[in-house]
Parts: C-alpha cells; sequence; structure tokens
C-alpha cells in the first residue's frame, strides 16, 4: 500500500465519520454503500469500497486487525499501538506480491 493509498483512506474515513455522511450512509440499504466505520456502534463494514477489497485474500485478516486497532486507537498519534499489527500486515503483502504488487512504498513501515 503506498502512502497515496493510506491518506486516500484516511480522507475516506475522516469524511464517512461526518455527521452528513453518517446519515446517508445509515438511510442505505445496501451495506456495500455505507462507510467503513460506524463511529455510532463501533461497527466495521467489511465490504466498504473504500477498503479496495483488503478485508479479503490472504491478507485479510491481518488488514482487519490492524485497521480495527487503528478505527478504535485513542493514543496519541492515532494507531501508535498498532505498529505491530501493521508491521505483520505488511510482512504478509511482501509475501503475497502478485496480489499486492510488491514492496510497499510507505517509509515509516520499511526496516533498515
Amino acid at each position: 500500500m503506498t502512502q497515496e493509498e493510506i491518506d486516500d483512506l484516511d480522507s475516506g474515513l475522516e469524511d464517512e465519520a461526518s455527521p452528513e455522511a453518517s446519515s446517508s450512509s445509515s438511510s442505505s440499504s445496501s451495506g456495500a454503500n455505507s462507510a467503513a466505520y460506524n463511529e455510532e456502534t463501533g461497527e466495521i463494514n467489511w465490504e466498504c469500497p473504500c477498503l479496495g477489497g483488503m478485508a479479503h485474500g490472504p491478507c485479510g485478516e491481518q488488514f482487519r486487525e490492524s485497521f480495527t486497532c487503528f478505527v478504535r486507537s485513542e493514543e496519541e498519534p492515532k494507531g501508535i499501538e498498532c505498529v505491530e499489527s501493521f508491521k505483520a500486515m505488511q510482512s504478509c503483502f511482501r509475501d503475497h506480491p502478485e496480489i499486492y504488487g510488491g514492496e510497499p512504498d510507505v517509509p515509516c513501515f520499511n526496516s533498515s
């Protein structure tokens, strides 16, 4: 996952967490059209198109663990306690370059 994809995901989560997005999401009858994370209920919609199918596939478990940790994080900076799960996810991505495109371009997770 590139830094741009991470930024897009963060931006999408912020947009979807807005009251306008919540009200339009809750009026939608299709689960795939609603936000990825509902702050009111704490539920995560793994079918949200904004997640790009990452919740499924060979690294789906690692993605779900990392994403869940991040959205529920109350630490500053947000998600700091999730670093190990993100490293595990990155390792899984490396193990499946045919699906995830090889080495992710995320400098803060690349080890030296």
